[in-house]
């Protein structure tokens, strides 16, 4: 008895207090800002822990269990299920250099850069402790227990990319220009509405672009072409105990995936809307059921001018060729101008 007389009930103004808190959490999540941050945190995540989860296969797997195809397939397919989580709500940009250019190009208000920013790169940054903590052993394992960026047992290449040997700085500059230019040129042409051979199948076409610049160009710097795919990755192998090599290596080459993107994907779109996208011909729209149409002209005018009895500037006459004087002018129709941008 006294255990049921100590146990406190729940009063009603703390069942009230916890109604509005989820009631204001229900109403934070729906505005437009936070559904986009949560949309592009959501599906860079999800792209992310595909792209890094092959890559991990391929290093760690004695190339028994991964490879290279593996690699762009995984990232690519991992962009068309970005697509699918959050196309609807953000576009599923899931890349910095993309986002940069959709404001530059006056596509997307600039307030809106830093909330898919950050988005991303907390996407990105999860999706790599994510893949830490599932591969570690293996990671343990392949490296003898120490985390190297470079050499035969190194494993900071799951997360960020680094330059081949045969590759200078400068070079690899050029190389991310010129893929992420690629790719934004692509990207343009793939989700303009005026293709419509493209209606409903962006994600996938869009996915399979992604393994078509891996196999095709990815070899000299890894098509890092995202500053969302290697700064944050980059940065959590930095805390994860790489260390400051993470930075160093490459003649410091983890600032050219952050900036060569944007400034090549920012190219590839003004080269896409010099070249194609300002010079496509517009169909003329056609209506499809002219019946449908003639109703609707009339379901816009008064009430007046919709009665039997009255003639409007809408009601074809006929005319008598013997009698014309005998046939009246109709009166004006108020509201009836409007119709005229129909």
């Amino acid at each position: 008895m006294s255990q049921v007389i100590g146990q406190r009930r729940p009063t009603r103004s703390s069942r009230m207090n916890s109604s509005v808190v989820v009631t204001r959490m229900h109403a934070a999540l729906r505005t437009q800002l936070v559904r986009e941050f949560l949309a592009e945190f959501m599906s860079t995540y999800v792209m992310m822990v595909f792209g890094l989860g092959s890559v991990a296969h391929m290093v760690l797997g004695d190339k028994k269990l991964g490879s290279y195809l593996g690699v762009n397939l995984g990232f690519g397919f991992g962009v068309t299920m970005g697509v699918y989580v959050a196309g609807d709500i953000s576009g599923a940009h899931m890349n910095a250099a993309v986002t940069f250019t959709s404001c530059a190009l006056g596509r997307m208000s600039w307030k809106k850069f830093p909330v898919y920013v950050v988005g991303q790169f907390l996407g990105s940054f999860m999706a790599a402790a994510t893949i830490y903590s599932l591969f570690y052993p293996a990671i343990i394992r392949f490296s003898g227990g120490e985390l190297t960026v470079i050499g035969p047992t190194a494993t900071a290449g799951i997360f960020a990319t680094y330059l081949p040997d045969y590759m200078t700085l400068w070079r690899g500059f050029l190389d991310e220009v010129l893929v992420t230019g690629m790719l934004q040129l692509c990207l343009l042409a793939i989700t303009d509405k005026k293709n419509p051979e493209f209606q409903g199948t962006q994600p996938l076409v869009i996915g399979v672009l992604v393994v078509i610049i891996g196999v095709s160009l990815g070899m000299n710097s890894g098509y890092a072409i995202n500053p969302s795919r290697d700064l944050p990755p980059r940065f959590f192998t930095y805390l994860a105990g790489w260390g400051k090599q993470v930075f160093r290596a490459g003649d410091n080459w983890w600032w050219v995936p952050v900036v060569a993107p944007i400034l090549g994907a920012y190219l590839g779109g003004i080269i896409y809307l010099l070249f194609i996208g300002s010079n496509t011909p517009r169909k003329p729209e056609k209506l499809e059921d002219p019946a449908a149409f003639e109703d609707h002209r009339i379901s816009i005018l008064p009430k007046t001018s919709r009665d039997p009895s009255i003639i409007s500037p809408l009601t074809p006459v006929s005319v008598a060729p013997t009698n014309r004087s005998s046939v009246q002018p109709a009166p004006p129709v108020h509201g009836s101008t409007h119709v005229e941008h129909f």
